[in-house]
């Protein structure tokens, strides 16, 4: 009976804020048609492209009531793009809207409605010579320019904003120059499509098999249709494992995409060459005249886009000085930060209530409000760092970050399966990696042919460390917390019998075999005995020494393979136990090494991949930062 009344009231809690959601949606729609006025408008680039946007201006305004206008520029559309079709919501944060800013929501160069030629992750400009000398930043300059001197009723001050491509672009916007634009919030951005996104360490991201279409056509003209829709494979399974495996070697997908210039593109650049270089935005953070304001603003769980804001933060503090710069990380997934679902998860974990409605209240907002409405001399109250411990599920304040009292504690990895803190072992682990039979990274089989995966970042792995083919290391059950906070670095020590291999990390949170399940666990998941993924990367041992000039690996020789995991925030509390797992796939999120080495994987034939046994040494370890 209890657990019916339970089950009841969980079904009430749940149906209540499904409701309490669409009302809330309701009032966001009417409220714009209420308050804001719509017009279209195409902008003249300096070299002659007409670039689309609509404006959405408070009717209110007046020249003795102007607004500041907030931007974004995004590739994928502006949607809705008739003259009296209203949006559900303008910005992704009801309090901005609410707030009355001046929205300016842009096409980029050859994207729907705009002119011009798309390219993926535009090449920066550092020094322009001629007016056909164009990128992101000066297309950001030209449109600045055009709206402080023809929107009406604005107050002279731009700010702009952006998750995930969007991000790219208002990044590249912070570097325009234009004396207007006073404050960015680049969001989940992209930066490197060779370490995130389509990439990581070279090791090509699989499970995005499903977006190309929408980044790989040209449309022939300016379009408010989507000219990609017939472009998307067809898929006739639930089976995402047996779809992607059928797709193995890579050059199978040349069937499916071979009039697709961004997979061209991708299978012609194997390594880390000059396309992709000058691809890379972060180079470009460095003595930057003219910066506006920055809030760089993350996910903990970002499957796409975690490197982006972490890399962005930190060459701009570096290289930058006195420049207002803040970093928000949460607990969030890609973008999660602008959708509030009450009861925050990420996958099977539980956070706490409202994350989401916290962040766009708290500090975005009040970064923008400061910026463009306020006085915009710095002193806005945020913190330098605001981060969110996942494992203590609750927010940080930090003056500075990295941390520079973090103190760096190496987990070695002993051939008995023990962690050990400080001193290595003798001695190795094996295991046989069979590219037949790939370990799976998730098991979830809805995210696999989802648009992108986005679960597995927070995952239970026992499904993976049961396997033959993972090596499981662990710590005692800890006495006291421990909060590890800052960054990752896996030194690896390994031999293998092929000539090419891939190494997959993960750092895993065991839970007590006796936790309890929070109020909002979803029934099926037991958290007693949970091992909770914190953070994971793959390394393709071929570009150990180098990105752009990779080399085999020496048949059964000790080598070095050292690599990043990116940044965490988490506190292993008393009771738990710190888990270290390796393996060589983890599909398809990512895609199968033939552990055969190839000039270019991405040519492979079936014949080149090979069962291989590789070997960690006790003297591998991985490196952490432990916040006292």
């Amino acid at each position: 009976m209890k657990n019916l009344i339970f089950s009841i009231f969980i079904c009430v809690l749940a149906l209540s804020s499904k409701a309490q959601m669409m009302s809330v949606a309701q009032q966001d729609s009417a409220f714009i048609r209420e308050n804001y006025v719509k017009s279209q408008v195409q902008i003249a680039m300096r070299d002659g492209v007409k670039l689309f946007a609509n404006i959405y201006t408070p009717k209110d305004a007046s020249p003795t009531n102007k607004y500041p206008m907030v931007m974004q520029r995004t590739c994928y559309d502006v949607a809705p793009y008739g003259k009296d079709d209203y949006p559900k919501m303008l910005y992704y944060s009801r309090y901005m809207m609410r707030e009355k800013f001046i929205f300016v929501d842009q096409d980029v160069r050859g994207r729907w409605m705009s002119e011009g030629v798309w390219t993926n992750v535009t090449p920066q400009i550092d020094h322009k010579t001629k007016n056909t000398d164009v990128d992101e930043s000066s297309d950001t300059y030209d449109t600045i320019d055009w709206l402080v001197k023809n929107v009406p009723n604005n107050n002279g001050r731009v700010g702009q904003y952006g998750i995930s491509y969007p991000g790219f672009y208002t990044v590249a916007g912070a570097l325009s120059g234009h004396p207007a634009l006073k404050a960015a919030s680049p969001q989940a951005p992209v930066t490197d499509f060779f370490f995130e996104d389509f990439h990581h360490n070279g090791a090509f991201t699989l499970g995005y098999g499903l977006t190309f279409p929408v980044f790989g056509f040209q449309h022939p003209a300016p379009t408010s249709n989507s000219w990609y829709d017939d472009k998307f494979p067809k898929v006739n399974t639930a089976d995402g494992f047996d779809w992607y495996k059928s797709l193995t070697p890579l050059k199978n997908i040349d069937k499916i995409y071979g009039d697709n210039f961004f997979w061209q593109e991708t299978t012609q650049h194997p390594n880390y060459d000059d396309f992709w270089q000058k691809r890379s935005i972060i180079p470009h953070l460095k003595n930057v005249k003219n910066l506006p304001a920055l809030m760089v603003v993350g996910g903990w769980y970002d499957a796409e886009d975690l490197p982006g804001p972490l890399n962005v933060y930190k060459n701009i503090e570096k290289n930058n000085a006195n420049v207002y710069n803040t970093l928000v990380m949460g607990p969030f997934g890609h973008g999660d930060w602008a959708r509030e679902r009450g009861h925050h998860f990420h996958s099977n974990v539980y956070f706490g209530d409202s994350i989401s409605t916290y962040f766009q209240k708290n500090m975005e907002l009040k970064f923008f409000k400061h910026f463009l409405k306020e006085s915009g001399d710095g002193k806005t109250g945020l913190p330098e760092a605001f981060l969110f411990d996942t494992g203590k599920k609750e927010w940080r304040e930090f003056s500075e970050y990295p941390v520079k009292t973090a103190q760096k504690v190496d987990f070695y990895l002993n051939s008995n399966g023990k962690i050990a803190t400080g001193i290595s072992g003798n001695g190795f682990s094996e295991y046989v990696s069979d590219p037949s039979k790939p370990v799976p990274y998730t098991e979830d089989p809805k995210q696999i042919l989802g648009f992108s995966p986005r679960n597995y970042m927070s995952e239970d792995q026992r499904f993976a460390g049961r396997r033959t083919d993972v090596l499981t290391f662990e710590t005692d059950v800890l006495t006291e917390d421990m909060t590890l906070g800052g960054e990752i670095m896996a030194n690896l020590k390994i031999a293998t019998t092929g000539t090419d291999a891939d190494f997959f990390v993960k750092l895993i949170d065991v839970y007590p075999g006796d936790e309890k399940n929070s109020l909002y666990t979803p029934k099926h998941i037991t958290l007693g005995g949970y091992q909770q993924m914190v953070r994971s990367e793959i390394m393709r041992s071929r570009f150990r020494n180098s990105f752009s000039k990779p080399e085999p690996l020496v048949a059964n020789q000790k080598t070095d393979v050292n690599f990043r995991l990116q940044d965490v925030l988490h506190t292993f509390k008393k009771g738990h136990k710190i888990m270290i797992q390796v393996q060589s796939t983890a599909f398809p999120l990512f895609d199968i090494n033939p552990q055969k080495y190839v000039e270019n994987i991405y040519k492979a034939n079936e014949s080149d991949f090979q069962k291989a046994t590789h070997k960690v040494y006790a003297d591998s370890k991985i490196t952490v930062e432990v916040l006292k």
